[in-house]
Formats: C-alpha cells, sequence, structure tokens
C-alpha cells in the first residue's frame, strides 16, 4: 500500500508542474496578432466529376 501512495504522489506532483508551468507560458507570453493570407487555387473551386 505504502508503494501506492508513493506512486499517486508522485503523479500529483508531476501533474501540478505540468499544469504550473502550462499556466505560466499561457499568463506570460501572448502571441502577437498578424495577417495570414492563403492562396487557393481557382481549380479547387470546380466541381469534381
Amino acid at each position: 500500500m505504502p508503494s501506492l501512495f508513493r506512486f499517486l504522489t508522485l503523479i500529483g506532483v508531476l501533474g501540478g508542474l505540468t499544469y504550473g508551468a502550462m499556466f505560466i507560458l499561457a499568463t506570460w507570453f501572448d502571441p502577437k496578432p498578424r495577417e495570414i493570407t492563403v492562396s487557393i487555387p481557382p481549380d479547387r473551386f470546380a466541381k469534381q466529376p
């Protein structure tokens, strides 16, 4: 039983560290918005038989 508690504690700590790292990255860094232009060839609009 003690090994189960140790395993669950380890999983909890690793999950908490992962969650904390993602939270810090999401709050500290803001992406810069930019315009994206995608060219679509005209033959993509024609119906395929």
